[in-house]
């Protein structure tokens, strides 16, 4: 795929959508919304970007040889790319770690970190060591709510990748299980008779969960004392909806006789005005008023980001001469770590060709890191 190329597809897409609503008569009036739409007025020029990447944490390994960890993480929580694959090591970001550990306290928490950082770990690694330490088989143990179901079914396949893949015939050593409505009757059966250790849900579902008689001698039955109930993009739990979701936790923790629930949110998108320690104040605010529960200030866990490349200043006319031939010449970097030490890396913030920065992004995309 191609960056520049997707934008640009978008692009056009949304203009037309918005010249569609636009009907001007006065015809110098009509070309001057039209000139400043084409050039951009609506939408920002695109942006190569390296800087920032997330600061990296310990190894799962390593908080598994510390006691953080059951020692079966190691096994379970590796890069796999095959069902047959034993995969590689994996190493958390930063506030992936700090997650774990305050999973570990036991304390309610919300993770607010961008795009791409691994959120979803966040909470799957303290809820499969929890049921490696309390044992598998023993009823609900952990309930993941999702906005959408396509996240669901997103998130069905990445558990898969640690649960199953490198096991015998793909046996899990902890089960889970999605309920969303897209089961047929065969497979809502099966997971009413055999309650995972981990269910996948979302709200709407939920609340049939606790009030269809079926389900409530099966799958209600099975959660009693849950452990764990997490949002998963908590951002879009707001107004009307934010409120049935709010009763909705407090009706779950009632109905299961959870007395040691731990709430946990996700998004990626939770901030408000001020300094950071007033913003994480904020977002404890909400999260304890959507959990029914306290969640402290010091438990909204965000990013720490780190730079991924050498720092050059953009007003040196010699590093910026020397950029400009590099990209001209597509004189690249062949590995990810000459990409980045050499001088053209911040070719998206000096002011080049358009068409050379899509040459160089066409190449560069092969070593983009997660």
């Amino acid at each position: 795929m191609n960056v520049f190329d997707l934008r640009s597809s978008l692009i056009q897409d949304y203009s037309s959508y918005i010249s569609s609503f636009i009907r001007i008569r006065d015809p110098k009036i009509k070309d001057y919304v039209d000139q400043s739409i084409d050039q951009g007025l609506l939408w920002p020029d695109p942006l190569i970007q390296l800087n920032p990447t997330f600061e990296p944490g310990k190894w799962i390994d390593d908080l598994s040889n510390e006691g953080v960890l059951h020692k079966e993480c190691k096994r379970i929580f590796r890069r796999r790319k095959a069902p047959d694959d034993f995969g590689q090591p994996l190493r958390l970001y930063k506030h992936q770690e700090e997650a774990i550990r305050t999973a570990r306290e036991g304390q309610n928490y919300i993770l607010t970190t961008g795009t791409g950082s691994g959120k979803s770990l966040a909470y799957i690694i303290p809820i499969v060591d929890y049921v490696l330490r309390n044992g598998s088989g023993k009823g609900i143990q952990a309930i993941i709510v999702y906005p959408m179901n396509a996240l669901a079914n997103s998130q069905k396949g990445e558990l898969e990748k640690f649960l199953k893949y490198g096991f015998p015939d793909g046996k899990s050593p902890v089960t889970f299980e999605r309920y969303t409505g897209q089961e047929n009757d065969q497979e809502k059966n099966h997971i009413m008779s055999n309650p995972p250790d981990i269910l996948l849900t979302n709200y709407v579902m939920l609340e049939l969960i606790l009030t269809r008689p079926e389900e409530r001698k099966t799958l209600v039955n099975a959660a009693q004392g849950l452990r764990f109930l997490v949002l998963d993009e908590l951002h879009t739990y707001r107004g009307r909806q934010g409120a049935d979701v709010s009763m909705l936790v407090r009706r779950v923790r009632e109905a299961l006789h959870a007395n040691q629930l731990q709430c946990i949110g996700t998004s990626a998108t939770l901030a408000g005005a001020g300094s950071l320690e007033q913003q994480r104040v904020e977002v404890a605010n909400v999260a304890s008023i959507l959990f029914g529960d306290t969640v402290h200030a010091e438990s909204v866990i965000g990013e720490t980001l780190c730079r991924a490349t050498k720092e050059n200043l953009l007003t040196d006319e010699l590093f910026i001469a020397d950029l400009k031939s590099s990209i001209q010449n597509l004189d690249l970097p062949n590995t990810y770590d000459e990409l980045l030490t050499t001088h053209w890396q911040a070719g998206s913030r000096a002011n080049l060709d358009y068409e050379l920065i899509r040459k160089a992004a066409a190449w560069y995309a092969p070593f983009q890191k997660a």
